[in-house]
């Protein structure tokens, strides 16, 4: 098989690892979506890839193989916005990146949301569970997300819809435990021609990341090391990303305290201890109806850590697609949005696409 070939060629420890070239990460990763690999051998080579350090080249190898075999919605849709947050999800923190994308929406700006529900290893809560603690949905059909970005200028996709082979890896996935290659490419399912937003986890992976997106041609995009590896930055602190414009890299900071912004903490989620026999935050519905709660909280005109948190996250998915020239204009345009009624109104007009 594909994978027993490329895994003999790797080396045994990483002083004595090899990379892979584009092409080998390409076949390696298609063999793996077939399905004609076993668990075992997944397993392993994810974490070969692990303690041997994954490079740029292997990255966007794997996201062309995934690209290949996925349905990828909105391709050509003008000045579109991909979103794609931790999809394994948050355990401390309220997800906020469906209040951010519906208030960037009603600043103009057409976002396509990528997300999920029970993704190992954290099965965290995520976008999928506000929708529904908002009284909506994400859907699992690229097709249906096309026609809520033509109609409302928001959807909320399940990577799973996106590329089915990825449900059969989770149980690969929870065994394994650790965070494995396959947290970055599922976030790189966008429309080619889309800009895109990521969420980066602290550590070397934050340049690797913006330097595949630049591989892959996206126009514009950003990375950014928000909370719990999401795209929602901080409000007690700094938070660091890089910024892809124009075939340019540049560093970007976003400071809570120069858009008055600054809160002395975090939204937080009532404790949550260590899960057993599986389970995940997903799995207790007080700590679902919490995240909702403290997302209704934004909508409901609350002023406090989770609204400046939404509009510095909105902000920067309005500069991501120059829709605003700089943060500060972008949060400026999602501040209107939220307070006039605007973000509101989309997220009614969801409810109704979504029949719920």
């Amino acid at each position: 098989m594909v994978l027993k070939h490329i895994m003999s060629t790797l080396g045994d420890s990483p002083r004595d690892a090899r990379n892979l070239n584009l092409d080998e990460a390409c076949r390696a990763f298609a063999s793996i979506l077939s399905g004609e690999e076993s668990d075992i051998l997944v397993a392993t080579f994810l974490t070969t890839m692990r303690w041997k350090g994954v490079t740029e080249e292997e990255l966007a190898g794997f996201a062309l193989a995934a690209r290949a075999v996925a349905d990828i919605p909105c391709e050509g849709v003008p000045d579109l916005l991909c979103v794609s947050a931790a999809l394994d999800g948050q355990v401390d923190y309220p997800p906020l990146d469906a209040a951010a994308g519906l208030i960037a929406a009603g600043a103009g700006q057409k976002v396509l949301l990528l997300s999920d529900k029970g993704t190992p290893p954290r099965r965290g809560l995520t976008a999928a569970h506000i929708l529904s603690e908002l009284g909506t949905s994400m859907t699992w059909d690229p097709r249906e997300a096309e026609t809520w970005v033509d109609k409302v200028g928001f959807a909320v996709l399940s990577v799973s819809g996106v590329l089915p082979a990825l449900v059969s890896l989770r149980r690969v996935r929870g065994g394994m435990l650790l965070r494995s290659p396959l947290a970055t490419i599922e976030k790189l399912l966008a429309p080619p021609s889309a800009n895109v937003l990521l969420g980066a986890h602290h550590g070397p992976v934050l340049g690797a990341a913006i330097e595949v997106v630049k591989r892959l041609q996206h126009p514009r995009g950003i990375v950014l090391q928000g909370k719990g590896g999401g795209v929602i930055p901080y409000v007690r602190r700094r938070t660091k990303g890089i910024e892809l414009s124009e075939g340019y890299l540049a560093r970007l900071t976003v400071d809570p305290a120069d858009f008055g912004l600054h809160c002395n903490q975090e939204p937080e989620l009532p404790m949550y201890g260590p899960p057993d026999d599986g389970l995940g935050p997903e799995d207790n519905e007080a700590l679902v109806r919490a995240a909702g709660t403290e997302t209704q909280t934004v909508f409901a005109g609350e002023q406090g850590p989770a609204r400046n948190a939404a509009l510095l996250g909105a902000g920067l998915m309005l500069k991501s697609t120059r829709k605003a020239m700089t943060l500060a204009d972008g949060v400026s345009m999602a501040t209107e949005s939220l307070d006039s009624g605007a973000a509101t109104a989309v997220l009614r007009r969801l409810r109704e696409v979504s029949g719920s």
